[in-house]
């Protein structure tokens, strides 16, 4: 069981859509979260992270908590 983060989907996908880069400093500027924490979840190093963090992510990429984590069971 894992829990895989899509922080760098997210962020792609951001940036299409406003047609501009999103760095890990404007995301942690604008959430609050530390740019080393954003490093961990977008490069899915086993981190304990809070709801709190999940709100903020889920508030500056406007999307809901299953586009920025997702459940994996053991051996898919």
């Amino acid at each position: 069981m894992a829990i895989k983060f899509k922080l760098k989907e997210q962020i792609a996908e951001k940036e299409f859509r406003e047609r501009r880069v999103v760095s890990l400093k404007e995301i942690a500027e604008e959430t609050g979260i530390h740019r080393v924490t954003l490093s961990k979840l977008a490069n899915n190093k086993k981190y304990n992270v809070g709801i709190d963090t999940l709100e903020k992510l889920c508030g500056f990429f406007d999307c809901s908590i299953g586009d920025v984590a997702e459940y994996i069971r053991d051996g898919k």
